[in-house]
């Protein structure tokens, strides 16, 4: 089994910056992505940012220039840097990794952006 915890969420004013962080453990299988999920109340779950095994990122278009996602492989972590945020980055943000043994998510960290 795989376990994936977030950390690094909370409050903070438009504008503002947040880093999450994202723990891996378990029976880890090579993935083939890794990344970052969003889901705002009353909203489906969408993606915010991705990271294949061969290093390539892949962005939303609503955070490309602002968020960043990094990886460090060697203690099975994955990075989310997220500058400049909105009011409508609020959303619980889940760390996912994908893999040919299946997908598996986190619990989720919360992000809420004032204005």
């Amino acid at each position: 089994q795989v376990q994936l915890v977030e950390s690094g969420g909370g409050l903070v004013q438009s504008g503002g910056s947040l880093r999450l962080s994202c723990a891996a453990s378990g029976s880890l299988f090579s993935y083939y992505q890794m990344g970052w999920y969003r889901q705002a109340p009353g909203n489906e779950r969408e993606v915010v940012a991705l990271v294949t095994d061969d290093g390539m990122t892949i962005y939303a278009t609503a955070v490309k220039g602002r968020f960043t996602i990094s990886t460090d492989n060697a203690n099975n972590m994955v990075y989310l840097q997220m500058n400049s945020l909105k009011p409508e980055d609020t959303a619980l943000y889940y760390c996912t990794r994908h893999t040919a043994r299946g997908t598996y998510w986190g619990q989720g960290t919360q992000v809420t952006v004032s204005s």
